[in-house]
């Protein structure tokens, strides 16, 4: 596995009150850390993914340079690499494993660079899909510290029809075992072929699929197309992983917290942060409509839709005219200034 490195939290309490022993993030570093510490990037990943999954993004010459800035790319607790249920001992292991919020994983990150690397303020918080969500819940939390965030791809918070997708996907996971509770730590990576049907739907457009561009990929069928990347790439995942990210995203939402008390409007208003949001105009998973309603309560926000038949995946680093877009508007966003 690609070289990384691992930030020991200790035993921490969750939002939920439970206790998850000797917790710890995976995360890896792309440049150096300058002496003021104010050339930080923070770069969360998404639903499934695991650091490698967003250096498309990193490179010389890129808004996010390493020669530029330091970019620490965080793990998602749940994704196997940092805590997860797929790596941690009993009673917690496997359908054991407690419930984690997007607020935990951000407090957690918060912990991370502070502690281990003394950092106050932050350039950036970046992020595709649910990367996108933790860049809206650091604004949140942290409003203070962090100068700017994008999301692109992601919402500030689940809304009803993505969480209804995220439940149909566990409901197809759960169908191997018939839906038994005492059967669930029976799982296995098999168990995930079905998730990757439910979720080939809903990651890309309409468009994409009658245009066929699946071609561009090198798949000549349709049926090669759904097993050669949504059956393959579910999987090679870990089904109680899975089960833990699900549940993650699921109950996502950056006022669910002390801090506002599930006060949606109010934690999009109290971001100060300058904003760019860049939803897939396609994306039938976290809309451009949602976005949008997100964007106009955001003080300093600017809505830069990714005009893209490529739905959700407009931001997963695939297509060349969206990732340029991308990069393009991130070179702009940081090269603003974060009014006071």
């Amino acid at each position: 596995m690609d070289n990384y490195e691992i930030f020991n939290l200790g035993d921490v309490t969750l939002q939920s009150g439970v206790t998850l022993p000797s917790a710890f993030l995976a995360y890896k570093t792309y440049g150096k850390l300058n002496e003021t510490k104010d050339n930080v990037v923070i770069y969360p990943t998404a639903f499934g993914d695991q650091h490698v999954n967003n250096e498309w993004l990193i490179g010389d010459g890129m808004a996010l340079d390493p020669r530029k800035y330091f970019i620490i790319v965080p793990n998602l607790i749940g994704n196997g690499l940092s805590s997860s249920p797929s790596n941690t001992p009993a009673p917690f292991e496997k359908a054991n494993f407690p419930h984690v919020t997007i607020y935990d994983n951000v407090q957690l990150q918060y912990r991370l660079v502070t502690e281990k690397f003394g950092i106050q303020k932050i350039a950036l918080v970046v992020g595709w899909s649910m990367g996108g969500l933790q860049s809206f819940q650091w604004a949140a939390s942290y409003p203070d510290m962090v100068d700017r965030i994008a999301s692109f791809c992601g919402n500030a918070k689940t809304w009803p029809h993505t969480y209804v997708v995220l439940d149909g996907m566990k409901a197809a996971l759960k169908a191997s075992v018939g839906s038994e509770s005492t059967k669930i730590n029976q799982l296995t990576a098999k168990d995930m072929r079905a998730v990757g049907r439910v979720y080939a739907g809903w990651g890309l457009s309409q468009t994409f699929y009658k245009e066929e561009l699946y071609r561009e990929m090198g798949f000549e069928e349709l049926e090669d197309f759904a097993v050669g990347v949504w059956e393959n790439s579910f999987m090679s995942m870990d089904p109680h992983n899975v089960l833990a990210m699900l549940w993650t995203g699921q109950h996502a939402d950056i006022s669910a917290n002390a801090a506002y008390n599930g006060a949606f409007d109010e934690a999009l208003k109290s971001i100060k942060a300058v904003t760019y949001i860049m939803p897939g105009s396609t994306d039938l998973f976290c809309t451009a409509e949602n976005n949008e309603y997100e964007a106009n309560l955001v003080p300093n926000a600017e809505y830069h839709p990714i005009k893209s038949v490529w739905g959700h995946f407009a931001g997963r680093g695939i297509n060349r005219t969206d990732n340029k877009f991308i990069d393009e508007n991130l070179k702009r966003l940081l090269g603003l200034r974060k009014s006071r």
